[in-house]
């Protein structure tokens, strides 16, 4: 189904995020998440991309075995780094074929290997350059849908990591909508006002399509460590660390502090009016079909 017809029809959209495992035992662990998960009813989930070839190919395998296998529209991940147009061309092509109907484009980590990465030397140096090829495969009639690939992008409600000026920071945004983005996915945040005035500003700005809110529970200090990491510059509010230190002893603890405060994160979001909530899973349900229960989501399930 493409994307606008998912949020026409889904006020608010309610969709996760998964990532292609490394192991048979992780590939398993992800699909019994997603059987658990799947009665939810999540109006698409997302699936995340790396630069390497293998990962690459998980991403694809993963995106139509959801397609295939479960009621779930899947949205796969696409970024700039290390693609010529040719590989996109290619990549664009074979989800046609499948019948995926939504694509989520990105620009991209450089690789790790490569600190000095030269984004000049591809054929797609911002995330806008890879929203108007595929706009432009759209126009070619080549997928199924006449309408071609719904095109989803990010958006960061406490500012891209790479772009620290926040004036210029909307013009990208802007320039990647315009190139014919349907709608904006936010990176992870933990204070709804950052959320509610980026969601301000955007509009200020003649941003109109649809932005949903990307939350992620916190469910171990560790976790919350490497959410540090996924997420550079993600601020964490006072709020949430005195509860967490409270029950640092504890794991169980922590993981019940960290889905209490996601929770309130998402009700809050839900009176505000949020066109969406994405959740980012980490391959795992249990804080997320929590989070539903508490807020009364799970009610026709």
């Amino acid at each position: 189904m493409h994307i606008r017809d998912i949020l026409a029809r889904s006020t608010p959209s309610l969709s996760f995020e998964f990532f292609p495992p490394r192991s048979a035992a992780a590939w398993e662990d992800l699909y019994q998440t997603i059987r658990e998960l799947e009665p939810l009813r999540p109006s698409f989930v997302s699936v995340t991309y790396g630069a390497g070839g293998t990962t690459r190919e998980m991403t694809h395998d993963l995106v139509v075995r959801i397609k295939q296998t479960t009621s779930i529209p899947p949205v796969p991940h696409l970024t700039c780094v290390g693609h010529s147009e040719a590989e996109v061309q290619a990549i664009l092509e074979r989800y046609a074929a499948a019948g995926v109907s939504n694509i989520l484009a990105l620009r991209g980590d450089p690789p790790r290997d490569q600190p000095d990465y030269d984004w000049s030397n591809g054929d797609f140096r911002y995330a806008s350059d890879l929203v108007r090829f595929i706009r432009k495969f759209n126009d070619s009639g080549v997928h199924p849908d006449p309408r071609g690939f719904g095109i989803g992008v990010a958006g960061f409600p406490e500012g891209p990591p790479a772009t620290p000026n926040r004036v210029d920071e909307l013009d990208y945004l802007k320039a990647k909508v315009d190139e014919g983005a349907d709608y904006i996915c936010t990176q992870l945040f933990f204070d709804n006002h950052d959320f509610l005035d980026f969601r301000d500003r955007c509009r200020l700005a003649g941003i109109e399509v649809p932005i949903l809110a990307g939350v992620m529970p916190v469910t171990s200090l560790q976790g919350m460590k490497r959410m540090a990491e996924l997420a550079a510059g993600a601020r964490y509010p006072a709020k949430l660390i005195r509860a967490l230190n409270r029950a640092h002893s504890s794991p169980e603890a922590v993981e019940r502090v960290g889905i209490h405060y996601a929770a309130e994160q998402c009700a809050g979001l839900l009176d505000e009016g949020v066109d969406g909530i994405h959740f980012y899973t980490l391959n795992k349900s249990r804080a997320t079909r929590e989070i539903f229960h508490s807020l009364g989501l799970d009610s026709d399930s």
